[in-house]
């Protein structure tokens, strides 16, 4: 028993540079940045409590509601606003502004605790008023920011570091953090993977067709499409064999750096293909920052000529942190 406590121990606290916060960081940040910038226009007409058209944040908030009370939407800042004596047009646009900064702050490592939780707070706001509009990408982005706001912030490359010169974090502390993301991408492709594999449309490109040829992510010519029919189960088994395996071959030094490739080449083509830019994104930096870290190893040759390898960073940053302890 103690033996099996010990392996559980060192498996779910291993020693961490953190260079994965820091690709979680710049790349959450990048993503918050962009999904508020994407939406600029029309921002103030698609939050809108009055705004014209079938769908409103009145609607959308309304379904919300019957589903629970306590998630936060704008609605509650907007009535904190009129308190203040803000229209809610102000307050929406103080709210994106919000978002922007909080986001431009996560890119450059400033004041990065205070906007992790920010940025989380106000993007399940826009997100969960906007529930009609959502999909993946929301629920991945909401992801990344909580890991952000509860890691031990701030990285070594954000600025937060370099000018509070602030001691390394517990190594074992990082570590945890990047194993719970592990695991946690391991449960979302895998049962991602075996729902599609349990169907038939997957592995007979039906669901690479329609996924392909639905508006508005009809990018690609449905004539071209028909030119490389026969592709298409073949695209969409390996989908089904790169997430489903995704929790088993990932953990492999001699399979990582094959699955990690597979992943982030699936992520680029749907972005590429179907125009979800920030969701692929996302995606990417959820992996990277997962798995990214520590790949080098998997090239003796280069593990060799390196000096500073993770290993030796971890070992650092140990040493570091038991003297200023």
């Amino acid at each position: 028993m103690a033996q099996t406590r010990e392996r559980l121990r060192e498996f779910l606290f291993p020693p961490d540079s953190g260079r994965w916060l820091g690709i979680l960081r710049i790349g959450a940040g990048l993503e918050v940045t962009l999904y508020a910038w994407s939406l600029r226009v029309d921002w103030n007409d698609l939050f809108g409590a009055k705004a014209h058209g079938l769908v409103n944040r009145a609607l959308t908030e309304a379904i919300l509601s019957s589903q629970t009370k306590f998630t936060p939407r704008l609605g509650w800042l907007t009535t904190a606003g009129q308190h203040l004596g803000l229209t809610e047009a102000t307050t929406l646009t103080l709210v994106w502004l919000g978002l922007v900064a909080a986001g431009l702050c996560l890119l450059i490592g400033i004041g990065c605790r205070f906007a992790a939780i920010a940025a989380w707070f106000l993007y399940v706001c826009s997100a969960k008023s906007g529930i009609l509009f959502t999909y993946g990408v929301d629920n991945f982005t909401t992801i990344g920011l909580f890991y952000l706001m509860i890691a031990p912030l701030p990285d070594a490359w954000s600025l937060d570091w370099r000018v509070r010169k602030r001691r390394a974090a517990n190594p074992e502390r990082l570590g945890f953090h990047r194993r719970v993301l592990q695991l946690h991408l391991c449960v979302i492709y895998f049962f991602g993977g075996l729902s599609k594999s349990l169907g038939t449309d997957w592995w007979n490109g039906n669901s690479i067709w329609r996924a392909l040829t639905r508006p508005p992510f009809d990018l690609i010519p449905p004539e071209l499409l028909i030119c490389f029919e026969l592709l298409l189960p073949v695209i969409g088994i390996l989908v089904c064999v790169v997430e489903t395996g995704y929790a088993v071959f990932i953990w492999s030094r001699q399979t990582r750096l094959a699955w990690l490739l597979g992943i982030v080449v699936m992520h680029l083509s749907i972005g590429l293909t179907m125009g979800l830019y920030l969701f692929a994104l996302i995606m990417i930096v959820l992996n990277l920052a997962a798995f990214g870290p520590g790949l080098e190893r998997s090239f003796p040759n280069t593990v060799r000529s390196r000096r500073k390898t993770d290993d030796d960073a971890s070992a650092r940053m140990a040493a570091n942190f038991g003297e200023s302890g």
